[in-house]
């Protein structure tokens, strides 16, 4: 092989490397900022706009330039609560998700912090140039987000209620904007709610281990495995009835599309998923349950599609 040929194939495999380091560093990104996560969030905000608030609505209209700002300022504020909460968590996700560690391993502790600071600041002067409200509940979810990764996670029960608040504002947030009045925001609120706290507390348990050794006071450490199921079944059964009384005000109002949505799609994977978590038992279990919340929440979300049938 001559010399040029050598230099080539060397350059081409250089060119190679770099292209999959390039990537590599892009899905770590991706991983830190909970990429598939806030895409459920900006299709939650817009499906909220456009099927809650203004059904039938032209596109134009539910994707107006001052919801887009509104959604690009919830969307800095949830990656920057992502980022800040993996800045306090190296050494437990060092133990709980060693293959998922990316401050510290791929992104530098100082980034991490600047970054964290420069998106949650983004949220909050974009959001509270729409309006001093939304500024204000912004500001506070990030404030939230910050008490939660320092202290309040490791507190039995304060820092589920603080993630299921928050998620609970994520949905409220284009109400907020339009101030339209249709009190079935408060309720997809709520059941966000209610599903949250479910499964953080499920995250908990599966967390045990590098909990425990970092002195985190989390539901499953201070009352133990079996009585913190009863605490999470509590919050799925409140969650059922809620779904129930949807699904019949649908039914009675002759939405049988949007009843049937929630008694199959919505109750019937709740009804699995708390015969699963009565026999749950080892972390793998509470892993498959934390992933069958997601999906539950997804059916959630897209029955807004069908409200009107």
């Amino acid at each position: 092989m001559s010399a040029a040929s050598s230099n080539s194939a060397r350059h081409t495999s250089e060119e190679g490397e770099g292209l999959a380091s390039e990537r590599g560093s892009v899905q770590q990104l991706a991983r830190l900022v909970r990429l598939p996560n806030l895409l459920i969030m900006g299709l939650c905000l817009v499906l909220v706009r456009a099927c809650l608030l203004l059904p039938g609505a032209p596109w134009w209209q539910v994707l107006a330039p001052s919801f887009g700002l509104l959604a690009l300022a919830a969307l800095s504020v949830g990656a920057a609560g992502y980022i800040i909460n993996d800045y306090y968590d190296v050494k437990i996700d060092a133990i709980n998700r060693p293959g998922r560690l990316v401050v510290g391993k791929v992104v530098n502790r100082r980034h991490a912090m600047l970054g964290h600071l420069l998106l949650s600041g983004l949220g909050i002067v974009v959001s509270g140039a729409l309006s001093p409200l939304l500024g204000v509940v912004n500001l506070g979810s990030a404030l939230l987000l910050w008490g939660y990764s320092v202290r309040f996670k490791r507190v039995a029960l304060v820092g589920n209620v603080s993630i299921a608040t928050l998620t609970a504002a994520l949905v409220l947030l284009p109400e907020l904007q339009a101030r339209t009045g249709n009190s079935a925001v408060w309720g997809y609120a709520l059941a966000a709610f209610l599903l949250t706290v479910v499964r953080e507390i499920i995250k908990d348990v599966e967390d045990m281990r590098g909990d425990a050794q970092h002195d985190c006071r989390t539901l499953p450490i201070v009352w133990g495995i079996a009585r913190t199921k009863w605490v999470a079944g509590f919050f799925l059964a409140c969650l059922g009835l809620l779904v129930v009384g949807a699904a019949y005000n649908a039914l009675a109002t002759q939405r049988p599309v949007l009843g049937g949505w929630l008694l199959l799609l919505v109750l019937a994977p709740l009804a699995g998923l708390g015969q699963k978590l009565r026999r749950a038992d080892r972390k793998r279990d509470f892993t498959a349950l934390s992933t069958w919340c997601k999906w539950v929440m997804l059916a959630g979300v897209l029955s807004m599609t069908v409200i009107g049938y």
